[in-house]
């Protein structure tokens, strides 16, 4: 975007931007009203009925006269009251919204809508995406009227895309809420149930819905005619000019159509690699109502007065700014931590001299006692002294099973970091140790989510890339089989050198 474009934004960096948003706002509202040209005293008559701060019309015309030089307006000359020749000479303009300022306004209220939007979990909006698509299916297989389908995709799609805008907004939001970030406690506290069973409602509707919903997609065995239709009913009313031939519009509004039906497609059909969208938001939804009642927890507990570390290291962290000066910040780190020497876990030393009983604990040198003295009154231990115990067996005993142990797991890697391409189904009957080492690779590979992934050992020794594939897959082990879906797996053992091929390259 170039930057004569990008100058309509100008006015918002301005201390005077309130006044320009105001007089904006009043090109767009008469626009609305098919209102197009305004002269300046127009303005500053809707500026002094919009509630705002008084402008004079001298602050009007200079405000005009920028917002025209920044491309949010267009100055016309203004000869309809010229009476005299002197009238004819002076400036005179009737303004109106450019194309640029006009974008840039409408850009600016889509922007503070999103900002100020709440967001919803819609199960109206399920219920309508329902409806429609059973009625898609009623023109399925017959002839049907292009005008019908039309209506029909557009209504399905724009609610899917409402569905998902407030679904995310809502979701953002309501985490917000759990954090305790955008709401005060008491607010909290007293929408909790209200918020718990709209949570409950719409996971309910969810979960009756999407199926019927899921069920109608895949029944819609002809739905590129339908998209067909609707992509040529759009086409017929594209404005001719450019280089487009009339089939290659048709085959570019079918291209949009056969997107948005494939994001349809993926909101409520799923499978196991891949699960859709509604299913994510179910479990997501689900998953709030613990966090929400977790969070009621906590609160409860700070107002029964139990000890909150949290609390505590705010009110500490409050004392320490608080502190006039760097010796009174460390004499509250002495008491708030009791970081100081141990004075009675010393050595044995001389007797120190008298001290008077007057001087003050703080000003008396140190003292150094006796951690028996301390603990017993008494520098004597009682009884025979204890007879040290020969662990050298214990310690054989523990080296020889820490060496079977990392012997076990060094077979195991040689075992699966191959370094080559194998499906989990032909993996075969594994040990003990190989089992173990191969839940501990799936699990650090699964926790990156659906689809293909990489990741190493905490360790960094091994590496494990996954890719799903169609089927399942059975593990046999002296405890049991481990069934699931089937995987492309390539463990690699990084901390040795990769083989070196005949063609002078390196095996992967």
């Amino acid at each position: 975007m170039s930057h004569t474009r990008t100058q309509v934004f100008a006015h918002l960096g301005t201390p005077t931007a309130p006044l320009y948003r105001r007089i904006m706002n009043v090109f767009m509202a008469n626009k609305r009203r098919f209102v197009v040209h305004l002269r300046p005293e127009d303005v500053a008559e809707a500026l002094r009925g919009d509630g705002g701060e008084p402008v004079g019309q001298e602050q009007v015309d200079g405000a005009l006269s920028s917002l025209r030089e920044w491309g949010n307006l267009r100055a016309d000359p203004d000869t309809g009251r010229v009476t005299t020749v002197e009238d004819f000479y002076r400036a005179r303009f009737l303004y109106q919204l450019s194309k640029d300022g006009e974008a840039a306004e409408r850009a600016l209220e889509v922007f503070e809508r999103e900002l100020g939007r709440r967001g919803e979990l819609q199960a109206v909006a399920l219920e309508d995406i329902r409806v429609r698509l059973h009625a898609l299916a009623r023109v399925d297989g017959r002839s049907p009227d292009p005008a019908i389908v039309h209506n029909l995709l557009l209504e399905i799609m724009s609610r899917l895309d409402s569905l998902a805008a407030n679904a995310i907004a809502f979701m953002g939001g309501l985490q917000r809420t759990i954090d305790l970030h955008d709401i005060e406690e008491e607010a909290f506290l007293a929408y909790k149930d209200r918020l718990i069973s709209y949570l409950e409602r719409f996971v309910s509707e969810l979960v009756v819905k999407s199926f019927d919903i899921a069920d109608k997609i895949r029944g819609l065995t002809e739905i590129d005619d339908l998209l067909r239709l609707a992509a040529a009913r759009e086409a017929a009313d594209v404005a001719p000019g450019g280089n487009d031939e009339p089939g290659h519009v048709l085959e570019t509004k079918l291209a949009e159509w056969r997107d948005r039906w494939s994001g349809l497609r993926s909101w409520f059909v799923g499978d196991r690699v891949r699960p859709c969208q509604a299913d994510l938001l179910r479990t997501r939804a689900r998953q709030a109502i613990p966090d929400l009642l977790a969070t009621i927890s906590v609160l409860h507990e700070r107002r029964a007065g139990r000890s909150d570390r949290s609390t505590d290291f705010r009110t500490l962290a409050r004392w320490f700014a608080q502190c006039p000066t760097d010796a009174e910040a460390h004499r509250l780190w002495r008491a708030a931590f009791g970081l100081t020497s141990a004075r009675h876990l010393t050595v044995e030393a001389e007797p120190a001299e008298d001290v008077s009983g007057t001087i003050s604990w703080l000003e008396a040198p140190q003292a150094e006692i006796s951690v028996r003295l301390r603990a017993t009154g008494s520098y004597a231990r009682r009884g025979a002294p204890s007879k040290v115990v020969d662990r050298s067996r214990q310690r054989e005993q523990l080296a020889a099973f820490v060496a079977a142990e990392r012997e076990q797991a060094e077979l195991a890697r040689k075992r699966l970091a191959t370094g080559r391409t194998v499906l989990l189904s032909e993996i075969g009957e594994l040990d003990p140790a190989e089992f173990r080492l191969l839940l501990r690779l799936l699990r650090e590979a699964l926790a990156l989510g659906p689809g293909e992934v990489r990741t190493r050992t905490a360790d960094g020794a091994l590496e494990i890339r996954m890719r799903p594939v169609d089927g399942y897959a059975e593990i046999r082990t002296e405890a049991g089989v481990l069934r699931g879906p089937d995987y492309e797996v390539v463990i690699t053992d990084v901390t040795k050198p990769r083989e070196v091929t005949a063609d002078g390259g390196r095996a992967t």
